[in-house]
């Protein structure tokens, strides 16, 4: 049989077979699937129409539910409203934030010498971003000008000393400077190299003059401020209020203010005081914590300042532009006061190198600023081991200090909080700092050689409570690791240590 004769066949098969039906069998009397048949008065639900659904919306039961319903929304909505008033009027209110200037914000950076720092000011523009690492809100440059020492009739104030740079070089410093945030203040102390600021009282009206005009003159470059030293001479002169007209004049809310700096030296805490309501002056920068080398005195200088913190600039050798190592001899001491300065009610004030330890120069030779500190030797030279372990040191000073410059940052204790005095002594202090509802700090310190027991109280004030224990936040005393709990009846601080400890505000 042919392959057409097969195909053939097959079709006569399929058309024989006989069609499904719904009751019917398959050939072969198997039974075949079937297709159910719906029966005519079974009828799938397709809801209500409208007019159904308004008829039974209507009925009594559904007006009364619905009504209730309403009701009893409107009633929880306003009940939640309530609550919140409740909340919002008992809620603690927010103490408001004082009136903060640029120079209160951050640390003061002092670059004496341009030159010992980086070269000069082309290579001080280079190191702007390690600056802006350490959180520096303020540079101040200077003295710059030239002069020949103890001769009024050389001085010209709107000259820049050709060693230190040029005055092109400093116009573009400055604008990068505020690009990043940094505000640049330039020293105009006339006679800076001499022993007398002011060269001899009889020349403080004609040296007043010449430094008006060189405000005016370097304020409309772009300087955000001045300083000058022996402050407390210069307010003697009859054009004082002058030069305070130029600096501090034509202030907006819109424009960025300009500050009036000064500097004095071997006075008492209570005149300090007095400079400050007296002078009009934006900042003063003193050597009371130089002079001052006791707890209690120091202690009592903060008490009698601390309301006047934001006028006040705080440091270790600031006044005279000296690095802090000079009257902290110790890498111990120099952390220390890293702590204590930037914790205190005030702005902290550091010269070039400070954030290393950088060790002050003899005499008036200024110390070469040392860079590249996190560079290691390399792999297979030979190692100074004395260099190395200096090398060390600078870098885990300068961690330090950045860590405490981060957090008064962020901190309102720290940045603008009330002070309360704890302890002091011959050799040690603490105090209290606290803002409203922020977190509180401890600042604890102990300079003598000796270690010291510390029993930490606070007179009766209104409102502040100290806890049993705080946690300690940073430390240099081995015994007292940071995240630590402390008993603040019984700490125990050993020689040339400090602790910063931290508890919450608890409402």
């Amino acid at each position: 049989m042919s392959k057409d004769t097969e195909i053939d066949m097959k079709d006569v098969e399929l058309n024989e077979m006989e069609p499904m039906t719904g009751d019917g069998k398959a050939a072969g009397g198997e039974k075949n699937g079937n297709l159910k048949q719906v029966p005519e008065d079974e009828v799938t639900f397709t809801g209500l129409s409208k007019e159904e659904l308004m008829k039974v919306a209507g009925t009594p039961g559904w007006v009364r539910t619905r009504w209730v319903l309403l009701v009893l929304f409107w009633l929880g909505w306003v009940g939640m409203l309530a609550g919140a008033i409740v909340i919002i009027v008992q809620a603690p209110r927010c103490k408001p934030i004082p009136d903060m200037s640029w120079w209160n914000e951050g640390p003061m950076y002092q670059i004496s010498d341009l030159k010992a720092f980086s070269e000069g000011i082309k290579g001080a523009e280079e190191k702007l971003d390690n600056l802006n690492q350490l959180k520096v809100k303020a540079l101040v440059l200077g003295p710059l000008h030239t002069v020949q020492t103890g001769n009024p009739n050389t001085l010209s104030l709107e000259e820049i000393d050709p060693t230190q740079g040029t005055k092109e070089a400093l116009i573009d410093f400055l604008k990068k400077a505020q690009k990043k945030g940094i505000s640049v203040v330039l020293d105009l102390t006339p006679n800076y190299p001499g022993g007398n600021a002011w060269f001899s009282t009889s020349n403080v009206a004609d040296v007043m003059e010449k430094v008006k005009a060189a405000a005016e003159y370097w304020l409309g470059e772009g300087i955000n401020g001045i300083k000058l030293s022996n402050i407390d001479v210069a307010i003697s002169s009859s054009d004082w209020s002058k030069l305070q007209a130029v600096v501090q004049g034509n202030r907006t809310e819109d424009t960025k203010k300009r500050a009036l700096m000064g500097v004095v030296e071997h006075v008492t805490a209570a005149q300090v005081s007095q400079l400050v309501n007296s002078s009009g002056v934006d900042l003063i920068i003193s050597d009371l914590l130089n002079n001052n080398s006791g707890g209690q005195e120091r202690i009592e200088a903060m008490e009698n300042l601390h309301s006047q913190q934001r006028s006040l600039g705080w440091g270790l050798g600031a006044a005279q532009s000296v690095q802090l190592s000079k009257f902290a001899k110790t890498p111990a001491l120099i952390r220390l006061y890293q702590l204590l300065l930037f914790t205190m009610p005030g702005t902290p004030v550091f010269t070039y190198g400070d954030e290393i330890g950088l060790q002050a120069g003899n005499g008036a030779k200024s110390p070469q600023m040392v860079w590249d500190i996190e560079k290691e030797p390399a792999e297979g030279t030979a190692v100074n081991e004395t260099a190395e372990v200096e090398r060390t040191e600078r870098v885990a000073v300068r961690k330090w200090f950045k860590s405490l410059s981060d957090l008064r940052g962020k901190e309102r204790s720290l940045l603008h909080g009330d002070y309360y005095p704890l302890h002091s002594s011959t050799s040690a202090l603490s105090f209290l700092r606290l803002w409203d509802q922020s977190e509180r700090y401890i600042t604890a310190v102990n300079w003598g050689t000796e270690p010291k027991k510390l029993k930490l109280q606070l007179a009766p004030t209104e409102g502040v409570e100290l806890p049993e224990t705080a946690k300690v936040k940073l430390s240099t005393d081995p015994n007292l690791e940071a995240d630590t709990t402390v008993n603040l009846d019984n700490i125990n601080l050993g020689p040339e240590q400090a602790i910063l400890l931290q508890f919450p505000y608890t409402g």
